[in-house]
């Protein structure tokens, strides 16, 4: 089944099951949104059954629930992974992907230097003192480089994003899992920026896909979420740890995003199209001084994205640096916008607009900052599916303000 009819059917229609004085041989179209904390059975030994793992069942939310059961049943159908623990936010399911990695592996972290600000905050401030160290890899381009810090610091996992925030960097994934797996070191990839229309990345090879799910998966902007897809290696240690760690998604958030999901394929279609087009305008405006997106021919990684990603599908993030712009300019173009968001998130079906300084790399030192290339007039924009047209009227209108 193609990913576009997975994203519409996978997870729903599940039958009820459980007598009632009314008919229960139907089946709801979508799946319900199940509020209850716990679960009970007609007797003791059922349950004593589903705890014991002999048989499948629902007991308590923290351990699951048939709304996120269904959203979890949707993801591992469009990302081809063994399972998936919906989280309640999108740095909970990385979280959940350290822990369940490292369980059985030495607690060494190899970590993109090119990726959201927030994943190196969490790994210096938040794991280090559990005795968790992280290695910055300065280039993830760079396969002679990894190899060698594999074999210098023998991770217990890399960390990595499809595509990186905000610089559009895109590693040769499949290259970088293979040389992962001879290291035995598992593979984290953060595939928010792509979504699993654009790249699956257990296809790849690598251990963990995950996602913001307040993203694209969702792309409304009403929901918080996170998605931890794992590979059948890692399906017990991971379903234990989120157990007991309790990092599950509630039911009306899984609902939402299930809902979302839908779409997804269509929202993203256009919104690479859109992003592809407002590239395009910004390249010829003498306003701009540089512009990042993955359909440059002079692309860095040019091979890469051909080989890894879907031609005219590779993404709706375009990056772009405000010629002679510096922070009261780019405060002034966000300011002027009369359509596009400012927001520091992603993915959502309205185009945003957000500014590395200030949001997603903030905690970064400017010289951190300027060695990715995120100078003080870089700006991030998230493509909606707005027409194209009118969503470059306001860039451009903006731009005329602080001329």
């Amino acid at each position: 089944m193609d990913i576009r009819s997975k994203a519409v059917h996978s997870g729903d229609r599940k039958r009820p099951g459980d007598p009632s004085p009314k008919r229960r041989d139907f089946t709801p179209s979508t799946t319900p949104i199940h509020l209850s904390s716990t679960y009970f059975y007609p007797n003791a030994e059922t349950i004593d059954k589903i705890f014991g793992n002999e048989d499948q069942g629902y007991t308590y939310c923290r351990f699951d629930n048939p709304t996120v059961a269904a959203l979890e049943e949707q993801v591992t159908a469009l990302e081809n992974g063994a399972g998936t623990v919906a989280c309640a936010s999108g740095m909970a399911a990385l979280h959940l992907a350290i822990h369940s990695a490292l369980m059985e592996r030495p607690k060494t972290i190899l970590c993109a230097m090119q990726i959201f600000g927030p994943t190196i905050k969490m790994l210096n401030k938040l794991l280090l003192p559990y005795g968790i160290t992280t290695h910055i890899l300065p280039d993830i381009c760079d396969l002679p480089l990894i190899a060698r810090l594999l074999a210098e610091h023998r991770p217990g996992a890399l960390i990595m994003e499809t595509v990186s925030n905000p610089t559009l960097r895109v590693g040769a994934m499949d290259q970088i899992a293979a040389l992962c797996r001879d290291a035995n070191c598992a593979l984290i990839v953060d595939n928010t920026f792509a979504t699993p229309l654009v790249c699956r990345p257990i296809e790849l090879g690598a251990s963990f896909s995950v996602h913001s799910a307040t993203k694209y998966m969702a792309g409304h902007g009403d929901v918080m979420g996170g998605l931890c897809t794992y590979d059948a290696a890692h399906e017990t240690i991971t379903r234990q740890v989120a157990k007991m760690y309790g990092p599950l998604l509630g039911p009306l958030e899984a609902y939402l995003t299930m809902r979302g999901i839908k779409t997804m394929p269509l929202r993203v279609e256009r919104q690479c199209q859109n992003a592809a087009k407002v590239a395009a305008w910004l390249r010829q405006d003498p306003r701009i001084e540089r512009v990042l997106f993955t359909d440059d021919p002079a692309h860095p990684d040019r091979a890469t994205i051909d080989r890894l990603l879907p031609a005219g599908l590779q993404g709706a993030i375009v990056s772009a640096a405000l010629r002679g712009a510096d922070k009261q300019k780019v405060f002034r173009f966000m300011d002027s916008l009369r359509m596009a968001v400012p927001g520091t998130s992603l993915g959502d079906v309205h185009t945003l607009v957000l500014y590395p300084l200030i949001a997603s790399h903030r905690d970064l030192t400017p010289e951190q900052r300027g060695s990715l290339g995120i100078t003080d007039n870089l700006v991030r924009f998230s493509i909606g599916i707005e027409s194209a047209d009118d969503i470059i009227a306001d860039l451009d209108q903006a731009l005329s303000q602080i001329q």
